[in-house]
């Protein structure tokens, strides 16, 4: 279903759903650092609501060296402990522990 606008209708719930929709849902992506991070963020909002992850977006970029696999490779379980411990991205108890990993 779409707006007046041509937009979809779950986009109008917020600026920065609005602005996913306009400027990255469903264009093609080939930066491996983009990528890396749809796959973060996708992976993180598994059974979540996509806004949610929008809204942590910045605090994942933070957590996860600005989407930088080669860092991230490099995390140890110090990083991962920090992981499970930052508030600005979604930790979602004994389950986030071994996302955290998976990521790292």
């Amino acid at each position: 279903m779409t707006t007046g606008d041509g937009r979809c209708s779950w986009a109008d719930t917020s600026e920065p759903m609005r602005a996913y929709h306009d400027d990255e849902w469903g264009a093609p992506m080939r930066d491996e650092s983009q990528l890396f991070e749809r796959m973060t963020l996708e992976g993180a909002q598994a059974g979540l609501s996509w806004s949610l992850i929008l809204a942590k977006r910045d605090g994942y970029r933070r957590a996860f060296a600005g989407f930088d696999a080669a860092a991230v490779a490099l995390f140890d379980d110090s990083d991962v402990a920090r992981l499970l411990q930052d508030a600005g991205i979604v930790r979602t108890g004994p389950r986030s522990s071994p996302r955290c990993r998976m990521l790292v």
